[in-house]
């Protein structure tokens, strides 16, 4: 199977530059989007093949995320079940037999790291939901795995980031 991640930031600018070519090229079975910015029927897309899953920010031109798949979910859910969390389009994760496909776009901490205390949250209910996907069984009664594919907004080194000066403290 094939996993494609991409954080477009503003899925109709992309759609402008060739998104829909480049999606067909690419030939995935998942290709989950992040930072796609927009609300329902803000977009006609061709992707023949490919069902389509949202999780819409309620600000509009806000954060959302999507997952475009060959392969029909056994469940599909949206956000983390916080609420706190549940108001800007971050989390999709769709059910298979044997694993979870969790595609996400964390929250950034903001300039002057204004907002590092909601992302602490976000980071202990993140990682406390995908721990509770990790610990469930299949009807076979096999553990699940979870495929998680997204921008976690974190740098390992200046090297991983497009603007490393202009990004200290955030």
């Amino acid at each position: 199977m094939r996993f494609i991640s991409w954080n477009v930031n503003g899925l109709r600018a992309v759609q402008k530059k060739g998104f829909e070519d480049i999606f067909r090229a690419l030939d995935a079975d998942f290709f989950c989007v992040q930072e796609t910015k927009l609300q329902e029927g803000q977009i006609k897309l061709d992707l023949p093949d490919h069902e389509s899953y949202w999780c819409y920010a309620e600000k509009k031109g806000y954060s959302g995320t999507a997952i475009f798949t060959k392969h029909t979910p056994l469940s599909v859910s949206y956000n983390i079940g916080v609420e706190e969390h549940s108001h800007e389009g971050r989390v999709v994760t769709l059910e298979y037999e044997n694993f979870y496909l969790v595609c996400v776009y964390t929250p950034n901490a903001q300039d002057g790291l204004k907002r590092l205390d909601y992302r602490m949250r976000w980071e202990n209910d993140f990682r406390n939901y995908v721990t509770g996907l990790a610990g469930r069984t299949n009807a076979k009664g096999e553990k699940m795995g979870v495929i998680i594919c997204g921008d976690l907004n974190v740098a390992h080194k200046e090297i991983d980031l497009k603007n490393p000066k202009t990004n200290r403290m955030n």
